[in-house]
């Protein structure tokens, strides 16, 4: 079935409506992980006892996870259908499984219920989550589509997954802003994933460079690419373990220093077939970078335990 007869039988099929399995496989739960990991990094890093705070933890791991990041989903396989039909043809929107505008509706209505939720957890928390549900539209959608330049598309997907979701667990355990330090360590973490998202890339060249999409794998080729997403993500890192020392945490920078070390051992055999590697170093290199952002939180924690012992 070409790309053409796939969506008329979707268009063709509004009057069905999806199944469970089907609406879940939109919302892609294997995505889920980072944002959900990354607000566990901010709840840890803001220094407060998770007790008594438990209900509040998990309305804000649902909402960085299943609702945030699963409305994401939807709406890029929506406006990526066309895309997908080439790439991912067995994917809900293109096979069918998902017909006629459920796609669309679908992503609306997850838009609305990740506000209501950020709602309920403070003024903090519904600010960030207005940031990322607006930046995961600005993504997809035209017409600002930002997906459509690899700089700028992967830049907001790197602050949604990362940088938002930090600040928003910090946020959610002080009832307020979170300090300065929390900040810039999700910022810098939130640099390094757009690294990440260009290895991400490189299982879609051949259709992006068809529908033209401007990924960073197709407009800089495979290698510069690979080159460029290997410097991104250890330079924030480098950045980090700086900020450690300097903020008197010595222990946890030698730690994200050692792990950054097998990270660049790992870049070294990924550059050297980056369009084949990039899946592999995205569940071994990525899982060491990861692992560097929670021993930065515990120091954080750290740190933020002993400014108040001070005070």
């Amino acid at each position: 079935m070409n790309v053409s007869q796939t969506l008329r039988s979707t268009s063709t099929s509004v009057k069905r409506t999806p199944s469970p399995g089907a609406v879940l496989e939109l919302l892609k739960p294997i995505t889920w992980f980072p944002p959900m990991w990354a607000l566990m990094c901010g709840v840890v890093s803001s220094g407060i006892p998770m007790s008594g705070r438990i209900l509040e933890i998990i309305a804000g791991v649902a909402l960085a996870g299943p609702l945030v990041c699963g409305m994401s989903q939807a709406i890029n396989d929506w406006c990526d259908r066309h895309v997908d039909a080439i790439n991912e043809p067995e994917r809900p929107i293109p096979s069918g499984r998902i017909p006629g505008r459920w796609g669309l509706y679908i992503a609306i209505g997850w838009t609305f219920v990740s506000v209501l939720v950020a709602a309920a957890l403070g003024t903090w928390a519904l600010g960030a989550a207005v940031v990322a549900c607006a930046l995961a539209w600005a993504y997809s959608a035209p017409p600002i589509r930002l997906k459509r330049n690899g700089w700028w598309g992967n830049s907001a997907v790197a602050i949604c997954y990362e940088g938002v979701p930090w600040f928003t667990g910090a946020a959610i355990m002080a009832a307020s802003a979170p300090s300065w330090q929390i900040v810039v360590c999700a910022v810098l973490y939130s640099v390094g994933a757009h690294g990440i998202m260009t290895l991400n890339d490189f299982k879609s060249i051949e259709g992006d460079t068809k529908m033209g999409v401007g990924s960073l794998p197709v407009l800089l080729g495979a290698e510069k690419a690979g080159r460029f997403a290997c410097i991104v993500m250890a330079v924030p890192q480098i950045a980090v373990i700086a900020l450690l020392y300097h903020w008197d945490a010595p222990w946890h920078a030698m730690a994200v220093a050692a792990l950054l070390l097998i990270q660049c051992g790992l870049m070294v055999r990924l550059l050297a077939a980056p369009r084949e590697r990039a899946p592999w170093y995205n569940a071994t290199g990525v899982t060491l970078y990861v692992s560097g952002m929670l021993i930065t939180a515990f120091a954080l924690s750290s740190i933020a335990t002993s400014i108040v012992g001070a005070g």
